[in-house]
């Protein structure tokens, strides 16, 4: 009961939220026909028009995003009860992401900070927006995330239970519970001495993930893989990264290398390659953007052109994660000079040895530097140049020019599925960051804890954080099921890199001065948060690919 003797739970709750989705969907719809209008006139998607009407149709893609979540809330929320494990913290924290999801699809939602859309940002005037709630959205908006709730949710998580996540598979469970015993003691003692001293993750650390099979999670086992699917990759990856986001992306290279061969590579490269990525005997580093390329892959300049039985490259690459400390780069490159588009790139799989901390690029035709960073610190970034650089002609992708574009388009479901897992890793150690410093730090004769901004960001976090994290599984759930999901993943890497990043400031913000000082974990979940905004696709590139998805699907 709150205190003012009403309860805190909204009688039949699961019926509410459904009713409160259906009028969601409506507002979503309402959007896609209003955005269409935008963008295409003539019935096809105009470019200019599209790009003229930017901020509506990505603020469609984060409101259709919102609705995507409350769906699959209303998901877990089902499978719970029907368990019966629907209990009174897995209630509150549906009731409250219904509340304040719905309070923003309506009143207006943040795209990033300082950058809010509106309803009427689409021309939807006031009277058709209150036409488009019901009793069930105003009952939701208005007791769904009273100060009560938000109050009772912070209590109910305070010995680190964060409700039920509805996994509901006994294997992924085991799966779950052993990665988290081995990143508590192999990883957080020794994570944050890692970035404030900016070293490479420790070659045991790596050994003994490729010991746990993480190299080999999605490779077939007729590869010497474990043959597991992307919710086993979504699990293992979060787990990883709750603990430091540089140990949970060792596996997203092997993960892009082990795909891109899989998918488009020849017999024999399948055969060469696979079964050394997944035992981690080959480490492998993804090579795709440009210093004046970013998202633009379409302007990839580094040349690849075949002189007998090699092709020579020559450019410059930057941002290349793992680059010294790798043995093989998924290298795209430019094979036909007289194709300026996407149809003239080609993959290559460019060996090269393993560099030292006194020879980083011991590879002839190539040199590298470093790029110092704020975060994210445990594999490094680097600058790559190629000048001479040669690679074996077998060793082209699926033996055919061309297809560098396809084949990388192919991996970017499962790509953006593992950095949204990322995220929810990320989240969940800021939330527990937070959490635990509220608890300990004493001022004016009581715990941080007990004051209610703080609990109440603590609470937030909690609910958000299971948003993030229901989204996330149902994209690695349509991969499994061999659904398309292209849009499904954009949108939760969308949501789930602005959680992490929410989570980490507020983690910080409840810890004051401290927070800013290096000497605490958070100032460096902070840093590392802030990345996923960026990497494997940036929100902005994010959501204009899920808006262009969702107006042609």
């Amino acid at each position: 009961m709150s205190a003012m003797g009403k309860p805190l739970i909204i009688s039949d709750l699961l019926y509410t939220c459904e009713r409160a989705c259906e009028l969601a969907r409506d507002v979503r719809k309402t959007l896609h026909d209003a955005v269409l209008k935008l963008v295409a006139p003539e019935g096809k998607i105009d470019s200019l028009l599209f790009e003229q009407n930017q901020h509506a149709a990505h603020g469609y893609a984060w409101y259709t995003t919102y609705v995507a979540a409350l769906e699959q809330m209303l998901a877990w929320g089902r499978r719970l009860e029907a368990s019966g494990r629907f209990g009174e913290l897995e209630q509150l924290i549906l009731q409250a992401a219904f509340s304040e999801y719905l309070q923003q699809i309506y009143g207006g939602l943040p795209m990033s900070q300082g950058e809010f859309v509106r309803l009427a940002d689409f021309g939807i005037e006031v009277r058709q927006r209150q036409l488009m709630q019901s009793p069930y959205t105003t009952l939701l908006r208005e007791h769904g995330f009273t100060a009560a709730c938000k109050k009772r949710i912070a209590e109910l998580v305070r010995d680190g239970h964060f409700g039920d996540p509805a996994l509901d598979d006994e294997t992924l469970q085991v799966i779950r519970d052993q990665f988290r015993r081995f990143v508590e003691e192999q990883v957080v003692p020794h994570c944050h001495d890692w970035h404030l001293k900016d070293e490479l993750i420790p070659l045991e650390i790596v050994e003994q993930m490729a010991e746990m099979g993480v190299f080999g999670l999605t490779i077939p086992e007729e590869f010497g893989g474990l043959g597991m699917g992307k919710m086993a990759m979504c699990l293992v990856t979060e787990e990883l990264s709750r603990g430091y986001i540089g140990v949970g992306s060792l596996g997203t290279r092997s993960e892009i290398a082990g795909e891109l061969i899989r998918l488009g590579g020849t017999e024999a490269q399948k055969q060469k390659y696979l079964p050394k990525i997944a035992s981690g005997e080959i480490l492998p580093t993804a090579v795709f953007t440009e210093p004046n390329t970013g998202s633009d892959l379409a302007s990839l300049r580094t040349r690849a052109v075949r002189q007998g039985d090699d092709y020579v490259v020559t450019g410059n690459k930057t941002w290349i994660t793992h680059a010294s400390r790798s043995d093989l780069m998924t290298l795209l490159t430019r094979t036909n000079p007289d194709e300026s588009g996407y149809k003239g790139l080609s993959m290559l799989l460019a060996e090269k040895p393993r560099g030292t901390e006194d020879t980083p690029f011991p590879a002839e035709g190539m040199t590298g530097g470093e790029i110092k960073v704020l975060g994210y610190r445990g594999m490094k970034e680097y600058e790559l140049s190629f000048d001479g650089f040669t690679v074996p002609a077998e060793n082209l992708l699926g033996g055919v020019e061309g297809q560098g574009f396809k084949q990388l388009m192919e991996t970017f479901e499962s790509a953006r599925i593992q950095t949204a897992a990322r995220a929810v890793g990320v989240a969940q150690n800021a939330l527990e960051i937070g959490l635990r410093y509220a608890q300990d730090r004493v001022q004016f004769g009581k715990p941080l804890f007990d004051f209610p901004r703080v609990h109440q960001k603590i609470a937030w976090a909690v609910v958000e954080t299971m948003v993030a994290r229901q989204l996330t599984w149902f994209a690695g759930r349509e991969k499994d099921a061999d659904i398309r999901c292209d849009i499904e993943a954009g949108m939760a890497k969308l949501l789930a890199a602005r959680v992490a990043w929410s989570n980490a400031d507020n983690a910080l913000q409840i810890h004051g001065g401290n927070g800013y000082a290096e000497e605490y974990q958070i100032s460096r979940v902070l840093c590392d948060s802030r990345i996923l905004n960026i990497f494997e696709g940036a929100a902005e590139i994010q959501a204009q690919v899920v808006a262009r998805g969702l107006l042609t699907r």
